[in-house]
């Protein structure tokens, strides 16, 4: 699944050519030229050719290009270039000084845990778990990286020493932090940490509820993308107006989440429509939550089971009824047992 991917990815703007130059830009000539050349690519959508020329300016540069290394972590992990994006972060490993150097060694580690992940690569995650013990020796309060550790023992199946990491960083987080709230749930359930699991996400919808996916446990969860200038979505309403009355008053909670850049008309679309359940405005594609999901296309639904892990993505409008009540019913067997055992 591809938001699956973009879980564990930090979505990043492009620095500004000229910044990244000035900073840690390559300092050889024909280096420098290759390195704009780069950020031409990457203006004109032509990403592979962009992550070419970002390793041969830092092949020209001897291999001494900071922002060559970066992007080709960045551009390399994205595209599923591990081998190149491995070249980098090992690079600046390498170069690294002081408190560059922790951060080198969670980088490489965070990579490291991506490929592992979707290439199902135990050796990878050994590798991953190695820089991040560097990264935590270089600074033992680094919660970034004892999250990412614990994630990654998990993974290992070493439960007792992912706990004993979740349970450090949750010393290091406000309770009001999203990660914070995951590893709560991974001290409970070990398990989820080898899971698909959905972003940790937190919104504010229009009436002022606030719904936090960790605080929605033990409730299935509908995301449903959308815009109010999409005629598939507008087409698809009274599918999911039906669900929502359907499900009304079981462990389900339906969110839908507005690609719209015109939030007065999002606002009345929602009134006309009498769209009554849970509705949040994230402002278009470059949105907090549509980057989260890796939302490109819309409609767009994610259906996300009560223990936070991700069954269902469609793009379109699905007939996703089934999927939704056998978790629903098995949200509803799961909250009896729990009342059961009290």
């Amino acid at each position: 699944m591809r938001c699956a991917i973009a879980t564990l990815l930090l979505v990043c703007m492009i620095v500004p050519m000229s910044a990244q130059q000035k900073n840690d830009g390559p300092q050889d000539e024909k280096a420098q030229k290759t390195y704009k050349e780069a950020f031409e690519y990457l203006k004109k959508r032509k990403t592979f050719a962009a992550l070419d020329d970002f390793k041969k300016a830092d092949k020209q540069d001897d291999g001494r290009c900071t922002g060559c290394q970066k992007n080709m972590i960045k551009y390399g992990r994205e595209l599923g270039e591990w081998k190149i994006a491995e070249q980098g972060a090992e690079e600046r490993v390498e170069q690294a000084q002081g408190a560059e150097l922790r951060i080198a060694h969670y980088d490489l580690g965070s990579l490291l845990l991506t490929e592992a992940i979707v290439k199902h690569k135990e050796d990878l995650l050994n590798r991953a778990h190695e820089e991040m013990t560097k990264a935590i020796e270089g600074e033992p309060k680094f919660p970034d990286a004892i999250y990412a550790d614990g994630r990654i023992l998990a993974r290992l199946k070493q439960d007792d020493a992912a706990k004993a990491q979740f349970e450090e960083f949750i010393k290091l987080r406000p309770e009001t932090n999203l990660d914070r709230q995951r590893a709560l749930r991974y001290i409970a359930q070990p398990e989820l940490a080898r899971a698909r699991m959905a972003p940790p996400f937190a919104v504010t919808t229009l009436d002022g509820q606030k719904i936090s996916l960790d605080d929605l446990k033990g409730k299935v969860v509908l995301l449903d993308f959308w815009a109010t200038w999409c005629g598939p979505c507008r087409a698809a309403l009274p599918h999911m107006q039906s669900i929502a009355k359907n499900f009304a008053g079981q462990p389900l909670v339906v969110l839908s989440i507005s690609l719209d850049t015109d939030e007065q008309k999002w606002q009345d679309f929602i009134t006309k429509n009498n769209m009554t359940w849970a509705q949040y405005y994230d402002g278009g594609f470059t949105g907090s939550s549509a980057k989260m999901f890796d939302v490109h296309s819309i409609p767009h639904t994610f259906t996300i089971d009560a223990d936070g892990v991700l069954q269902d993505e469609n793009i379109g409008d699905a007939s996703i009824e089934g999927k939704l009540k056998k978790l629903v019913n098995r949200a509803k067997e799961v909250q009896t047992g729990e009342k059961q055992g009290q």
